[in-house]
């Protein structure tokens, strides 16, 4: 596979001198909080990453780990359990998650393996120069919607009109949506938003979409959305709509295109955060870095079956190809 790699780091080079003295003592076995919504591939990466850097389970750290199972509401509790444990720092990755951390304490530090935009949805003041309790990887996700839909455009010339599913629980939705809709403004095309936030909706918002006809779906970062991706490419398929996808689960389900971050990359960047900040670090000092790095998949099989030729610059550039 071809990979395109590189990130940018705002407010300058990662380079945090650390004295002897900063060190934690030998011997210490560090605690590090784990919260999220769901298990995640990338926390593989990230613990494989800190073993790079000595850090052996059971021997010099250990991890607590907490998932809502889906259920953003749970979120906040299992931040504060955390919390109560005295961790000494919390991984933590998407918009929801991370405010629970940030709600729970102002003084752990809380490292961010993955945000949309921690600037547009409270998290932090300033990307260079954090100044809280709070640091790692986000996205530069003004560019990220619109560029899915420049995508989907080069594989429907003809494209118009666009459904977006829309998760309103979901904190990070607004800012996808409005990243979409400057895109589709420079792209002279409409939108149409369909509320999906649990089965029943879901359903539903199937239902208006026979009915409306757009021409192809976008379906924006959601946990509750990519745990219903088998429905949702199955439905795409069936109803001969392009769609395009933000993460590579949905295309192994049967998507037609997913434009992703490297979330590998991202997790090896957090379990450098951590290191740093065992080591004495402060995450206000420490910038947040705006990932660069972006892969692009396509299920060829998917658009043989709705009809669809994928231009060969596409397939040249893409990260992997589902024949």
């Amino acid at each position: 596979m071809k990979r395109r790699e590189f990130i940018g780091l705002v407010g300058g080079a990662a380079a945090w001198p650390l004295t002897a003295s900063a060190q934690r003592a030998e011997g210490k076995l560090a605690t590090i909080g784990i919260l999220a919504i769901e298990p995640w591939p990338s926390i593989d990466t990230f613990r494989h990453a800190l073993n790079a850097l000595g850090y052996i389970e059971g021997k010099n750290v250990r991890f607590e780990y907490r998932y809502a199972n889906g259920d953003n509401e749970r979120l906040p509790e299992l931040a504060n359990e955390l919390v109560g444990l005295n961790v000494d720092v919390i991984l933590t990755w998407r918009t929801d998650a991370v405010l629970a951390a940030k709600q729970a304490t102002a003084t752990i530090p809380i490292v961010m393996g993955v945000i949309g935009d921690p600037l547009g949805s409270g998290v932090v003041t300033n990307l260079a120069r954090p100044g809280g309790n709070i640091t790692g990887c986000a996205l530069r996700v003004a560019e990220l919607e619109a560029k899915r839909l420049q995508l989907l455009k080069e594989v429907v010339p003809e494209l118009f009109r666009v459904a977006i599913l829309f998760n309103p629980t979901n904190h990070y939705m607004p800012i996808a949506l409005e990243s979409a809709r400057k895109g589709a403004q420079v792209l002279h095309l409409s939108l149409a938003v369909y509320e999906a936030y649990n089965t029943r909706t879901l359903d539903a918002a199937f239902v208006t979409l026979m009915e409306d006809r757009p021409n192809a779906f976008l379906v924006p970062a959601d946990t509750f959305l990519v745990s219903q991706r088998s429905r949702i490419a199955q439905f795409a398929i069936e109803n001969k709509l392009p769609s395009i996808y933000t993460f590579r689960e949905y295309i192994e389900a049967g998507g037609l295109i997913a434009y992703t971050p490297n979330y590998d990359d991202l997790f090896r960047r957090a379990a450098s955060y951590v290191d740093k900040i065992l080591k004495g670090a402060k995450p206000a000092d420490l910038p947040i870095e705006q990932s660069s790095t972006f892969q692009l998949f396509i299920n060829l099989k998917t658009a043989r079956a709705l009809g669809l030729t994928v231009p060969r610059k596409l397939l040249a550039v893409a990260d992997g190809v589902i024949e």
